[in-house]
């Protein structure tokens, strides 16, 4: 697998999204597009409308769950994955409500979070055998 597609990557904490980077360019050579924030990323969602989202729960200026809709609202069909680390049912539910295709803890291992991007892209991008 070998994923090339584009990438909007929003999280308040640069170290994060240096990590995250880091672990999707090994699964294929994507675009990578980085926000700080809810409001930064609704502009570059709508100018870029990347393939998938990775989108921090906790930020300042307006948070994931916050941002969410108003991604959906522009791309209905968006693939669009919460990160956090704080993982609780009620974040996870309200996610999920809001038409989150999936969350992942974002201090998770290497190899698991890894394969979990893995596993949410394969999923969401790859075609079926029989196509």
């Amino acid at each position: 697998m070998s994923f090339n597609g584009k990438v909007l990557l929003v999280d308040d904490e640069p170290h994060i999204r240096k990590y995250v980077s880091v672990l999707l360019r090994t699964l294929g050579s994507p675009i990578i597009f980085e926000a700080t924030n809810g409001r930064e990323a609704v502009e570059l969602f709508e100018r870029e409308r990347p393939d998938l989202t990775l989108l921090d729960v906790n930020m300042p200026v307006q948070d994931g769950l916050e941002t969410l809709p108003l991604l959906l609202a522009i791309d209905p069909d968006a693939v669009i994955v919460m990160l956090t680390s704080l993982t609780t049912r009620q974040i996870v539910e309200e996610a999920a409500q809001h038409g989150a295709t999936s969350y992942l803890r974002k201090d998770l291992p290497r190899d698991e979070l890894a394969a979990a991007l893995r596993e949410i892209i394969a999923t969401s991008f790859e075609p079926d055998a029989d196509e």
